[in-house]
């Protein structure tokens, strides 16, 4: 799927950097910035090249614009007006990114990918030019009444005390998807407050164009749950982390390992070991850098099992799997050759897209292969 750089050319300017500078040299001081992105953001990036193996959309490909560098030269392109907001290459770019921050562990300078694709699509995914297909799920989760009723239907885990001890933040679609996760979780550790007067954490909001009222929904959500945040969602954590400050959340693996676990016992299949592979959450291991504390947790109950790629998207990306669902197959399809060919029992998921993204993949091939969140396999092993 990657493979480390071996040609020195993908470490120097490309060809699309050097096309849209020699433009910037001949229009002179007549570009001007236009304010779209954060400016020491988008500077910084020096165009090494490092970034392109790790980038899933970059192989399916090889085309330099559908990739971290390639999209950071159209961003400065129509930071300065050298494209315009219509510009088809921008429309799809925008679009067929994952958004998934591989770029982001291994660019020597630096570059926050993320935020640069966050401000990319608040510009040019306003109004009519949203993703048809997301406006009615950014909808649903902008206000806590209108998905609220059918989560509760679905039985999550639900206190009715409020503390300043820590919150489990429950999810918008986790809630609704699976919601026996927060109820395991919470007999993993019943401290943790899962009030009923928490909203959506914004994520989705700020990954489809709505980049502050995601931020707002973050701050919201950070007031209602006063203290520390603990998540089983890769994708929220992230988020949250990212506005609210590091020390306020905690994934769940992260909060185990501090806390401690009831009595585990080891799971059995066919009186040996059960052999569990992880597919990590890309916001989560990209953007926070959490992923060794969920293989740690899976070795105490169980053979891990590792994935060739279990660090690169899986293709849900949000709600990727959507807008673009025939991209997001290409990109899950090799991953599940890997799970396929493993000889494992289970995958363990940090995030409930992946969790959809895996079981819908591996239910099409017919695989017996159970897809369970990391707090479901624990909650099994503490059975």
């Amino acid at each position: 799927m990657t493979a480390p750089v071996t040609d020195e050319s993908a470490r120097v300017t490309s060809p699309l950097t050097t096309a849209v500078t020699a433009t910037a040299d001949t229009a002179g001081d007549a570009l001007q910035r236009r304010g779209i992105f954060t400016a020491a953001t988008l500077d910084r990036c020096i165009s090494c090249g490092f970034c392109l193996p790790t980038c899933p959309t970059y192989a399916l490909t090889k085309d330099e614009k559908s990739s971290p560098r390639g999209r950071i030269t159209l961003m400065r392109a129509l930071e300065t007006g050298q494209l315009a907001d219509d510009d088809p290459t921008l429309i799809e770019e925008a679009s067929f990114c994952l958004g998934c921050r591989a770029c982001e562990p291994v660019c020597p300078a630096g570059v926050h990918y993320g935020e640069l694709i966050e401000e990319w699509r608040d510009h040019q995914w306003r109004g009519d030019q949203r993703p048809l297909l997301v406006r009615p799920l950014m909808w649903m989760v902008d206000r806590t009444w209108r998905y609220g009723l059918a989560a509760t239907i679905r039985r999550h885990a639900l206190t009715r005390r409020h503390t300043d001890g820590p919150h489990l933040m429950l999810g918008c679609f986790e809630r609704m998807l699976f919601p026996r996760v927060s109820r395991v979780t919470r007999r993993l550790r019943p401290e943790l407050d899962a009030t009923p007067i928490q909203g959506c954490c914004g994520a989705l909001h700020a990954h489809n164009g709505e980049l502050e009222r995601g931020r707002e929904l973050a701050r919201e959500l950070g007031e209602r749950l006063p203290g520390t945040i603990v998540t089983t969602a890769g994708g929220c954590a992230a988020h949250l982390s990212d506005v609210l400050g590091r020390p306020r959340v905690m994934e769940l693996s992260e909060y185990l390992l501090r806390q401690g676990t009831p009595p585990l016992t080891p799971l059995l299949v066919d009186g040996r070991r059960a052999r569990v592979a992880i597919q990590d959450s890309c916001h989560l291991r990209n953007g926070m850098g959490v992923y060794r504390e969920s293989r740690e947790l899976i070795r105490r109950v169980a053979e891990l099992v590792e994935l060739p790629h279990a660090g690169t998207c899986c293709g849900a990306a949000g709600s990727y799997s959507i807008v673009r669902p025939k991209d997001s197959r290409r990109v899950l399809a090799p991953k599940l050759d890997e799970i396929q060919n493993a000889g494992i029992d289970y995958v363990v998921v940090v995030n409930p897209g992946c969790q959809r993204q895996l079981i819908t993949g591996l239910r099409r091939r017919h695989s017996a292969i159970r897809v369970l969140h990391l707090a479901e396999l624990l909650g099994m092993a503490a059975e």
